[in-house]
This record gives structure tokens, sequence and C-alpha cells, in this order.
């Protein structure tokens, strides 16, 4: 552990050992936010981009490995024109003000989800900075952008599918991990907590094979409101727990 992460864990009062590796977390209730102060729900959504860039510096500066925002689901797609749009152009402002800090301080930039459904413009330049942060190891934060749970397993069944068809592999050959390997999220930890803010008390098609074992908060701040000392709070409650993973 080097000594300015040591310095950092000393001073937010948390502890090296049965430290997360991955949280994930719904950003929920920018909506609410807005509704309470008599404002656009746009202005919620622009306030909860806000709160993003603190707790990704702060998840880096502990040094969490892998954070995951539920960015936008699948089903968000249904909500009106003007406010999807709103969310589009918002996640466009987001890759270009974020792209020098993730440079500088050595984060990758990944997604996952339905990608090819996102405006061509904002999927070129989502790409582009992929493409320029993927060597970046520091820490990795992973938008999940045209997300959804079930989807993500209807998307690996048919990937397996097809290798059982082209006897790429046999039936009896499908295990946890073959399912695993061909999710969207391949190749990452599952995580290790949940977040979800705003008070409600559901996973929504969030992650369902993924947080089978995670640690689940739920908090009713809403997600502008969301602050670095209550994320640093839940990670201090996370290194209490005993998780046994069905054992004694």
């Amino acid at each position: 552990m080097n000594s300015r992460r040591e310095d950092f864990l000393k001073k937010y009062s948390l502890s090296d050992e049965n430290f997360p590796v991955h949280i994930a977390v719904i950003m929920d209730g920018n909506g609410r936010w807005a509704k309470k102060r008599l404002m656009n729900r746009v202005k919620g959504h622009e306030k909860g981009a806000d709160a993003i860039r603190g707790i990704v510096e702060l998840s880096r500066e502990i040094g969490l490995k892998y954070l995951s925002l539920y960015a936008f689901s699948t089903e968000n797609w249904n909500r009106p024109k003007t406010e999807v749009s709103a969310l589009m152009s918002l996640l466009e402002r987001f890759i270009k003000n974020e792209r020098s800090n993730f440079l500088e301080n050595d984060i990758r930039l990944n997604a996952f989800g339905e990608l090819e459904k996102l405006p061509d413009k904002v999927l070129k330049k989502l790409n582009a900075l992929m493409d320029e942060t993927r060597s970046n190891s520091t820490m990795c934060l992973n938008l999940c952008l045209s997300y959804g749970g079930r989807n993500d397993i209807l998307h690996a069944v048919r990937k397996i599918a097809a290798d059982v068809e082209n006897k790429v592999i046999s039936p009896d050959d499908i295990s946890e991990e073959t399912i695993s390997a061909n999710l969207y999220t391949k190749g990452f930890p599952d995580p290790d907590i949940l977040i979800r803010t705003s008070g409600e008390m559901r996973l929504s098609n969030f992650m369902m094979w993924q947080l089978s074992y995670a640690e689940l908060f739920f908090t009713n701040t809403l997600w502008p409101d969301f602050t670095r000392e209550e994320f640093l709070d839940i990670i201090r409650q996370f290194q209490t727990r005993d998780r046994r993973f069905g054992k004694v």
C-alpha cells in the first residue's frame, strides 16, 4: 500500500483489511431533488452529475479499484423525449469535462449496456475516451448506459446458445463462470457493495446476476445530496460486516 493511500485511509478512519474492491451505485432521486426545489427535472440531473465528480475523486483517493454507476437504464428510454435528450447532452458534457481528470489521475472509463442505442455523436465520444483511457489502471469507472440486468443475462444466454449450436461448447460445459464470462461485465469482479439513494429499496433491474452476494445499503438521501462522508460511512459499515457467502 502506498503512503499516500495509507494517509487517506487513516484520515477517513478506514482499514485496508476487508476493503471493498468494487462498489456499485443506483443514483436515484435527481427528479425528486429538483421537484422539491420547484425546478425542472433536468436541473436535478445536472446537480446529480456534479455529485458524481466528488464520489469518483474520493474513490480514487482511498484506493477503490472499481466504481459502477447506474447512469441510464433500458427503461429510461421511455421517459419524455426532452428529458432523454437532456440526459444524453449531460453525458456528452460529462465525457468532455472529465477527460483531463481521467487522464491525469490514471482513471479508466468503461461502459456497459446496449451502447449502440446511444446517439451517434455521444457514442463516438464515449468510445474515443474509453480507448484513450484503456491502459489506465489506478481505478476503473464503469458507466452503465442503456443497461438492464435482465437484458444482460438474456444477451449472455444468446451468446452461450450460439456457442452450443456451433459446437464451441457442450451444454454440460456451461457453468456459473461461463455465464459471468458472457455478461457485459465480463472480466470485472462482482460488486462488494450496492448503494441505492433516495429511499427506494429495490434493484430496479440492475446487475441481477452480479449482485448475488453484494452487501446492500439503502439511504434516504437523494443522489444530488449524497456526500463524500455518507459514502465513507457506508464503507466503514461494510468493514464491520461478516461476509460468509453461505458458509458458517
